[in-house]
């Protein structure tokens, strides 16, 4: 069975970091993509970020652009995104999301449809 479990979310002042932690379960990273996803109250889901586990390849929605970074650390199943220089604009719960196949993000990562499997979310919230 697939999982996806988020952690790492809380409360920061503008300005601050914070560094999510996906831990996925029931499938090697071998052949599966990643993603970051966020949804604030009253707003459509955004894609965040995306990491491909063939080719190491990754991308951003254009918001948090220099400002987040995503990895991964295969040996401890986990996917991590850090945020620096958060806005109170990045407030939303965040979701990672896994689909299997062979991915390259160099141009854009897949909307939110594709994935199949989904976390729960961690709430990140930003004080102004």
């Amino acid at each position: 069975e697939v999982q996806l479990v988020e952690s790492g979310g809380g409360l920061v002042q503008s300005g601050g970091s914070l560094r999510l932690s996906c831990v996925f379960s029931g499938f090697a990273f071998d052949d599966y993509a990643i993603g970051w996803f966020r949804q604030a109250p009253g707003k459509v889901r955004e894609g965040v970020s995306c990491i491909s586990s063939t080719d190491g390849s990754t991308n951003y929605g254009d918001s948090v652009k220099g400002r987040f970074t995503i990895s991964s650390d295969n040996a401890k199943n986990t996917v991590y995104l850090q945020m620096n220089k958060l806005k109170s604009e990045d407030t939303a719960v965040y979701y990672c999301a896994a689909v299997r196949g062979v991915y390259n993000f160099n141009t854009q990562c897949l909307p939110h449809s594709f994935y199949l499997y989904w976390g729960q979310g961690t709430q990140v919230s930003v004080s102004s």
